[in-house]
């Protein structure tokens, strides 16, 4: 995650699985992220398709484990 963030991860340990499902989420939007960890030349645009996609599937996670599924 970036070192900048504000965000206090309530498990620490979840760190790679968030980063991985960046990764993917952008790879699924063929939106490069650059390997270097700067992001200072990705559109907010980008950025908020990312992030939104991120929070969809979360929360889509989090109903299936509700649902017992």
């Amino acid at each position: 995650m970036a070192q900048g963030s504000s965000n206090q991860l309530v498990v620490p340990q979840a760190t790679a699985a968030l980063d991985q499902l960046k990764f993917e989420v952008a790879q699924e939007l063929g939106i490069a992220i650059p390997q270097d960890g700067y992001y200072g030349n990705i559109t907010t645009r980008d950025a908020g398709s990312i992030g939104g996609n991120i929070t969809r599937r979360l929360v889509q996670i989090a109903e299936q484990s509700l649902a017992g599924k």
